[in-house]
């Protein structure tokens, strides 16, 4: 009995090592502290992480559910399905909303424009209800339209319950820093939601309302474009956070941190790090480089490439002036060539590592060479060749 005790000790032992291990090869991956439960930082023009530690952790992730919904409302009024100006109208499931809120009552109107603004600076549940009914109908209709984008956005490991991340009464309503990355990455993209994250003050109801961002990079950190934060005693304190210095901007997704300071301390740590290791440039491609392309059997003997402006790349800083460039072109290409086919590539490297590639098109098409086409350049040749042959004896 005695050694069955001993050796379960033991294995548990093990185990306890084991685990601690774990968490120290995840937190030496990590080049800054960031006290969460998951975090990942990612370049918003690429995609790219830079950094993570449990990113694909499902998490409960409060308020910066709004994201996506802010996401929604933002696409809705691009595409004009909505106008700013929309006057909306409260409702009971909206006005019954808890956590933080404006206090709208049933029946109350306001437009597009100030519950937006309500939802991003001041993360206001009933405000952004509100904006969801609106848009389709009932919140619970707009939720299936949350996860419909979500998964065209590739947020494999997220499911939403709601449109404001309120948790109570939720189990499943869970996601990832990196899918949250995803979303914002998305959604900083629409430039138009940066007149409301950005702001650190306003008010509604012709000042009667105060809003003040719940998200205090927006006043002390340099750079800041948004996004959004969340807590709630399922999620503790989160935060997905976006800056922009130069052509860098980056995106900090801090979840599950046991007060707020940890939050925006380690989303700062990481975008500190980001700026001061990656940079952004735009390359340039060499025009010497491209040549002309034979034809073969077509109607026209070469096609010049169509040559794509380049967009910009992340490199690190350490880098940026090793940057390489290898151009893959056709000698030859059989005709007929159609409008917008791949005649090569520009790649560019860095130590051998390709960090951009960009399409050399045809810019028309080239159609193949028919039997009666291929007559009368014969007898044109020919009759060239006479011509040249009679200037020769006279």
């Amino acid at each position: 009995m005695k050694t069955g005790i001993k050796s379960i000790s033991t294995t548990i032992l093990a185990l306890v090592f084991i685990s601690s291990m774990t968490i120290f090869v995840s937190a030496e991956e990590m080049p800054v502290q960031v006290n969460a439960k998951s975090a990942v930082l990612m370049d918003c023009s690429t995609g790219k992480v830079l950094m993570s530690m449990n990113e694909n952790e499902k998490l409960y992730p409060a308020s910066v559910t709004k994201i996506m919904s802010m996401l929604l409302v933002t696409e809705a009024i691009d595409s004009g399905k909505i106008a700013l100006s929309d006057t909306v109208t409260a409702s009971p499931d909206a006005t019954a909303k808890g956590g933080s809120q404006i206090w709208l009552k049933e029946g109350e109107t306001m437009t597009v424009d100030d519950l937006l603004k309500a939802t991003a600076i001041g993360s206001a549940n009933d405000a952004c209800t509100a904006l969801a009914d609106h848009i389709a109908g009932s919140e619970a209709g707009f939720v299936v339209m949350m996860n419909d984008r979500a998964k065209e956005l590739g947020m494999e490991n997220t499911f939403f319950e709601n449109c404001t991340g309120l948790d109570d009464t939720t189990e499943n309503h869970l996601t990832t820093a990196y899918d949250i990355a995803l979303m914002s990455r998305e959604l900083i993209n629409h430039e138009r939601i940066t007149n409301y994250t950005t702001v650190w003050m306003d008010t509604l109801r012709g000042g009667e309302t105060e809003l003040v961002n719940t998200n205090k990079l927006v006043r002390f950190y340099q750079g800041t474009t948004g996004l959004k934060t969340g807590t709630t005693s399922k999620a503790g304190h989160c935060l997905s956070a976006t800056a922009k210095r130069g052509e860098t901007h980056l995106i900090a997704v801090v979840l599950g941190s046991a007060n707020s300071t940890d939050r925006f301390e380690g989303a700062k740590a990481m975008l500190n790090w980001g700026f001061a290791n990656y940079t952004t440039i735009q390359p340039e491609i060499d025009m010497s480089l491209i040549t002309n392309v034979n034809v073969l059997h077509g109607t026209q003997k070469t096609i010049t490439p169509t040559i794509p402006k380049s967009e910009n790349v992340l490199v690190k800083a350490n880098k940026k002036d090793e940057i390489k460039q290898k151009v893959n072109l056709s000698v030859d290409v059989e005709a007929p060539i159609e409008k917008g086919q791949v005649l090569g590539t520009v790649d560019f490297l860095v130590d051998g590592e390709m960090i951009a590639q960009y399409n050399l098109t045809a810019e028309y098409g080239v159609d193949r060479l028919s039997f009666g086409d291929a007559l009368r350049y014969l007898f044109t040749s020919l009759g060239n060749q006479d011509g040249l042959s009679k200037n020769m004896y006279n």
